[in-house]
């Protein structure tokens, strides 16, 4: 029809293996009288922008869990995806591919939302997401707020001397570690509520982020990471 657009698949991938060593069962674990998963799984639901929710799992139980409240569970995630060294990147790769290969699927945008930031401000999902849309040479969105210490003023110890040396140099200041916070570059932290990443930086640059990373900032209150 004459004037429609068409939406931007945007895919949110809920990754949760079975092997918690921390808490054990940690991502189906009663937090506020819900399942941790759900919390990431109804952002996600609730999102304006995102069409589609998968969480990817290697355990059947969580996986229930994760269908009970609205997400798709399409496969199981292969073992090796699975291991306590496991990084998010082949996981995310194994989603991706897994889609185009079993459904002709290739979304837009990925989202990640990890359970273990259940607390998100309403709006956050959609605001990353669109962050991302307006700027095509961005490569990713992330979640962040101002950084609680400065790396400015932290040191490294070596081990054979025992002598420290500054973290970091700041160009035009000499000894940023002595100088006032207020005369120092400002940082910030990467909290884990939300990523919102092309796939092409996924598959082609095997890179969560991309070269271009835009912020997307997270209020401080909302920082609960479990």
């Amino acid at each position: 029809m004459d004037g429609m657009v068409d939406r931007p698949e945007v895919l949110a991938i809920i990754p949760a293996r079975g092997g918690s060593k921390g808490i054990p069962r940690k991502n189906i674990r009663e937090f506020g009288g819900y399942p941790l998963i759900a919390y990431s799984i109804a952002a996600s639901l609730q999102a304006e922008t995102v069409t589609r929710v998968i969480v990817s799992t290697d355990d059947e139980e969580i996986a229930a869990v994760a269908r009970a409240w609205g997400a798709e569970t399409p496969f199981l995630r292969p073992a090796e995806f699975a291991q306590d060294n496991t990084l998010d990147l082949p996981v995310f790769q194994h989603v991706l591919r897994w889609l185009a290969e079993n459904e002709g699927y290739h979304p837009d945008v990925v989202v990640q939302l990890r359970p273990t930031s259940p607390v998100r401000p309403v709006g956050l999902v959609d605001e990353a997401v669109r962050c991302l849309l307006d700027h095509p040479e961005a490569d990713s969105v992330r979640g962040v707020v101002p950084a609680g210490q400065n790396p400015h003023k932290m040191w490294r110890i070596d081990p054979e001397s025992g002598r420290m040396k500054n973290l970091i140099d700041v160009p035009g200041i000499p000894e940023p570690y002595n100088a006032p916070r207020q005369a120092l570059p400002p940082v910030y932290w990467q909290t884990g509520h939300i990523d919102a990443i092309r796939p092409r930086a996924i598959l082609e640059a095997n890179s969560m982020s991309g070269q271009v990373v835009l912020p997307v900032m997270v209020d401080p209150r909302y920082t609960v990471d479990i």
